[in-house]
């Protein structure tokens, strides 16, 4: 089983309060060690992993929520090593958390599956210590100020959009250095040789907060001035031959090419071994590569919405492979009901597969539609589409039986030779992701950024290393 998340909160559950305040969205009230309380918090509801199941308003199998719907169906490589999850009133001032995970190597989907229930509790956590640094101060680091009309006041208003912005940075770069820690002491889950991309992403009102590893994407539809649906990509697929990724990865003594058979995917290599091949810069787990310039810090990045901003899609890249940014937004946005958008985009993606790889194995494909004015279809036209309740908890996608003891079959590493060709991946735009000489994440506000088209591959890892725990010396 997981390990907890360590927190300095016991949990409870009422089913309801008597006369008292209300309880918070999760029912899971916390009492602070050595903290006399008067009141209930904004972190009222940080809960452990055991708390997971009786959490309200989150999901992780395919279905819908209030303002979302999730899909996920697997490839044909074996077991499907995507997860996927919505945390609605993740915090209670109108917060919503969103991430897909993408597991790869023989225990990919252990780890995909332990970040997906263990990195939204971090990230509660440390914005709980935000709050308990800042309760004395007056200030509430992780909530934004409300408008204050005709004050002249704009300076005080541009600090504090400032701070709100840096304590979710924070809060991402701390949980993620976090979340990989703990994947490397788990003492049941090995991911030497596994681990998992992770695009996670937090609507407060009208901010919207990024971070993310690997080389999952989130994207947006948003009209234009002519109220034409059009493709808005927020994150950059992280590959090694990103320029600033390509030079730490080779500081560090790791190797950077592609094989021969696979010209246009560049992968990741131990300096003394052909091994694993690692096709993303960054990820949690494989710490095999960690020593040699692979890591789990992320791109962290900040966007106010606007009314013209409809819905984000986030996908693992068995989505991206096969389908453009343009088309993934004219699916969703013609879809005929809002909670069938992640499956009929699915079920594009599949048929894509088919279409223009039809001897290669389709990968597992993992999907979140978050509509961002908060409206679903109605519950007659959630039935007319298919999505009754027996529905929703088959198996047949491969993620509805969840186990962390590894007793399913895992999957394979046979290699499949399936890329784009070299005149499509000409066209792909190549931008390097700003790291400075420590590896931490810094900003590029002023810059454009572009990220990476996918590049069509079947599997993230080439093969498992060949060493010892006394590893060669590389030739000199």
């Amino acid at each position: 089983m997981g390990a907890c998340v360590s927190t300095s909160s016991k949990s409870t559950c009422s089913s309801g309060s008597n006369g008292g305040e209300a309880a918070p969205p999760s029912c899971l009230g916390t009492v602070f060690r050595g903290q006399k309380r008067t009141r209930r918090t904004f972190f009222d509801h940080v809960v452990t992993l055991q708390n997971l199941s009786s959490v309200p308003n989150r999901i992780f199998t395919n279905g819908k929520s209030r303002t979302s719907c999730i899909f996920t169906q697997q490839g044909r490589k074996g077991i499907n090593q995507d997860a996927m999850i919505v945390w609605e009133d993740f915090l209670p001032e109108d917060v919503t958390f969103c991430g897909v995970f993408d597991g790869h190597g023989p225990h990919g989907h252990l780890v995909a599956r332990k970040v997906r229930d263990a990195l939204p509790t971090k990230l509660l956590s440390f914005l709980h210590s935000c709050e308990s640094r800042q309760n004395g101060s007056g200030q509430t680091c992780f909530k934004p100020n409300p408008r204050k009309p005709d004050i002249g006041d704009a300076e005080k208003d541009i600090s504090a959009e400032d701070t709100l912005n840096s304590t979710w940075r924070e809060a991402f770069m701390k949980s993620y250095k976090a979340m990989d820690k703990e994947l490397r002491s788990h003492p049941n889950l090995d991911c030497f040789c596994s681990g998992s991309t992770a695009v996670t992403i937090v609507r407060q009102g009208s901010n919207l907060f990024m971070g993310y590893i690997g080389d999952s994407r989130a994207i947006m539809g948003s009209k234009d001035s002519n109220d034409s649906m059009v493709a808005i990509q927020l994150t950059v697929d992280l590959k090694p031959d990103l320029p600033r990724e390509a030079e730490r990865i080779k500081k560090c003594k790791g190797r950077v090419f592609a094989l021969q058979d696979e010209p246009e995917v560049p992968r990741v290599w131990l300096p003394f071994d052909d091994a694993p091949g690692l096709a993303m810069a960054r990820a949690f787990g494989d710490f095999c590569l960690k020593d040699y310039g692979v890591i789990s810090i992320p791109e962290f990045s900040h966007r106010t919405l606007t009314d013209r901003d409809q819905f984000i899609v986030l996908a693992s890249d068995g989505v991206w492979d096969v389908l453009s940014n343009e088309e993934v937004v004219e699916i969703v946005s013609t879809a005929p009901s809002r909670a069938s958008a992640a499956r009929i985009l699915v079920d594009s993606a599949a048929r894509e597969w088919k279409l223009k790889y039809p001897t290669s194995k389709m990968d597992d494909c993992a999907v979140v539609c978050l509509f961002l004015d908060g409206k679903m279809d109605s519950e007659s036209d959630y039935e007319e589409q298919g999505f009754s309740s027996a529905t929703l908890q088959s198996n047949h996608s491969g993620n509805a039986v969840e186990s962390d003891d590894g007793t399913k079959s895992e999957p394979c590493l046979q290699r499949n030779y399936t890329v784009r060709s070299s005149e499509e991946s000409n066209n792909y735009s190549r931008l390097a992701t700003d790291v400075d000489e420590t590896g931490e994440a810094v900003a590029a506000e002023d810059q454009c950024w572009s990220g990476l088209e996918g590049v069509t591959r079947v599997n993230s890892l080439v093969q498992l290393p060949r060493f010892s725990e006394e590893r060669p010396e590389p030739d000199p």
